[in-house]
């Protein structure tokens, strides 16, 4: 019998790029582009080199390797938390009902990407080796619960796949939504409008006109082309909105200095300007098969700038790249008239103490069919065309 044992690691230098890659990334291991960039170790390292994570943040590292003998099978990005920010999977209700019950909410163990609400593998297990690296993970933060007093193991956008694995083992899943779009092989932003109802369509023709028609510069920039200046500009953005939305923004400037560095072959920005000075940007990131639309911000209103720079313009990139589909980021209603339609997005769940989980349980139950239904009722909404009506402009 093949004996696995769990290590935790305060950084993930400790662990190394090549090991942590090869489980996290295997698909990109000839330089191509992994299927998302966010569990890379390139990604994990500037969030804690810049002190975006760890000491004073609330997001501890506890990176965990899994070793079947001597071979490493699976890494995890694992943080202990004092807090639940930066998650977008909420579960304030819960800390606050067990807390008025008596009990201790924080520190929780939670395996994620800080600040990043885009679905992809969390348990970065070799192939075939799935459901070894679960259960051992498992068993590994059930066994440094019980030292630490962690309540609680929260897996967050993890796949669908390691949902119903998770789901199978005793966790509890949870299911959340998020807004998508879905390119369905257009080879032209046109291809997709003519996909849609004639008014939504036409609604669509009118904002991007009315962005464009505001005298503004549009630029869009990636790679070798992001330069100091792109950086200086999208940390005022971000600064901004992080104000506005979480009062303190999560990352720090150093994120974006090292991002510069290491993973600007990763990301696109999409810049207006009023004559030379920006003041709108969106800044996205470039996977395998998705673009991730993740920070925004203006320093002036400007009508349908937002809808411009962050959905339609990461729509014109996706088209032009081939990428299967844009995800936008979290919340966000009016994203549906526009094309990006409800989508599930999968989390997994264990409390320590057994009636605690047993209410989290039943709460999410309800919590799923109502879920259900509401996902059910926005398709309903949808801009695209009815499959047996054909309109004409």
């Amino acid at each position: 019998m093949t004996a696995l044992s769990v290590e935790f690691h305060n950084t993930i230098d400790q662990i190394g790029q090549e090991t942590w890659d090869s489980c996290a990334a295997p698909e990109a291991v000839d330089g191509s582009r992994p299927f998302a960039p966010f569990t890379t170790y390139r990604f994990l390292h500037a969030l804690e080199i810049s002190h975006s994570v760890g000491q004073d943040t609330g997001w501890l590292p506890y990176y965990m390797l899994i070793r079947a003998d001597d071979t490493v099978i699976g890494v995890a990005p694992l943080y202990l938390k004092l807090h639940s920010q930066g998650e977008y999977i909420f579960d304030h209700s819960w800390a606050h009902a067990l807390e008025r019950a008596g009990g201790q909410y924080y520190p929780k163990f939670q395996i994620a990407v800080p600040f990043t609400p885009a679905t992809g593998r969390r348990i970065l297990a070799r192939a075939g080796y799935e459901e070894a690296c679960m259960n051992a993970a498992q068993q590994g933060v059930h066994n440094i619960s019980q030292k630490i007093g962690a309540s609680s193991l929260h897996i967050t956008f993890c796949t669908q796949d390691e949902h119903s694995l998770g789901a199978s083992h005793g966790l509890l899943p949870r299911v959340m939504q998020q807004f998508h779009w879905e390119n369905q092989g257009y080879s032209t932003f046109d291809d997709f409008l003519a996909a849609l109802a004639s008014r939504k369509r036409k609604n669509i023709r009118k904002e991007r006109a009315a962005a464009h028609d505001s005298g503004l510069r549009f630029e869009t920039v990636t790679g070798e082309d992001i330069t100091p200046r792109h950086w200086d500009a999208m940390w005022r953005f971000y600064q901004d909105t992080g104000a506005r939305k979480w009062g303190t923004p999560y990352l720090t400037r150093a994120f974006f200095d090292v991002a510069h560095d290491v993973l600007r072959d990763d990301i696109v920005m999409m810049f207006a300007y009023a004559d030379a000075v920006p003041i709108a940007g969106a800044l996205n990131f470039i996977g395998r098969e998705t673009l991730f639309g993740r920070y925004w911000g203006c320093t002036a209103h400007v009508p349908y700038l937002h809808f411009e720079l962050c959905y339609y313009q990461a729509m014109d990139f996706a088209i032009a790249h081939g990428l299967n589909r844009v995800e936008a980021g979290a919340q966000g209603e009016h994203k549906l008239a526009r094309g990006y339609l409800p989508t599930p997005v999968y989390s997994l769940h264990w409390m320590r103490e057994p009636r605690f989980h047993e209410a989290v349980g039943d709460y999410l139950e309800h919590e799923r069919a109502a879920m259900d239904q509401e996902m059910e009722f926005l398709s309903s909404f949808g801009p695209f065309k009815s499959v047996s009506i054909e309109e004409q402009d």
